[in-house]
């Protein structure tokens, strides 16, 4: 299945937490997107893998996507390696995105960063055809996509661009809840807290998106970062309904 845009994280749950809005306008708009988790979360202090992967399924209905896989890497442990990246390298070609959203260059958790250089150097080496990899024992064609964006996590940075989702706020917070095990614990919940369990987290995200929102005249904006320069072709393109 080709995509438009394939949302690329470390953990379930981080693309729910980071651009769950822009995958969802973008489908409304008619767009196939999709997520490519690269591990299970099965370092996570709260539930288990096999309940992590029923909440993910759960987002995934929420976000309207085409598609959700998993590359079964290790949590904590995967590598900016050889062997890591051929695996990630299949995985685009296969599902050829035109736009790639990544984990953010610098955040409070290390996955988060060694995820975003092992996805933005996968996205390149995917173009060289020299290199081979195979789909179900098939050769896969050399793809590269168009652009990779690395969308904002834990840390505040100013964005380069940011994204309106002010139209489907209450169903970036329906997804994000989806995750039960990892937000919004309930009083009296016999799991350990976390950083991220806690009312506080939840409504910092949605605040986040309320500030990038407020930058450009709109209720709630998420944003991104890029390395590669943005062109355009007419000061048109900028013309929008935003003040």
């Amino acid at each position: 299945m080709k995509l438009d845009i394939l949302a690329i994280a470390a953990h379930p749950d981080d693309v729910e937490l980071a651009c769950a809005g822009t995958l969802m306008v973008h489908a409304a708009q008619g767009m196939k997107v999709g997520v490519l988790d690269l591990t299970k979360g099965e370092l996570g202090t709260r539930g288990t893998p096999e309940i992590r992967a029923a909440e993910a399924a759960d987002a995934a209905v929420v976000m309207g996507l085409s598609v959700r896989d998993n590359l079964g890497l290790a949590d904590g442990f995967f590598r900016n390696d050889t062997e890591e990246q051929i695996k990630l390298i299949a995985a685009i070609r296969k599902y050829q995105p035109d736009i790639v959203l990544a984990n953010a260059f610098e955040d409070r958790h290390p996955d988060h960063g060694r995820a975003a250089r092992l996805i933005a150097d996968s996205c390149f080496l995917a173009g060289l055809r020299r290199i081979e990899t195979f789909d179900n024992g098939e050769p896969q064609a050399a793809w590269r996509p168009k652009q990779v964006f690395h969308f904002l996590q834990d840390r505040f940075e100013e964005p380069d661009f940011v994204i309106d989702v002010s139209s489907v706020i209450e169903r970036k917070k329906e997804a994000i809840r989806a995750y039960r095990t990892q937000f919004l614990a309930a009083a009296g919940d016999s799991e350990p807290k976390t950083y991220i369990s806690s009312s506080a987290f939840f409504d910092g995200v949605i605040a986040r998106d309320a500030t990038f929102g407020k930058m450009v005249g709109v209720s709630y904006a998420e944003g991104f970062k890029t390395v590669k320069m943005l062109g355009i072709s007419s000061f048109r393109d900028l013309i929008n309904n935003v003040t």
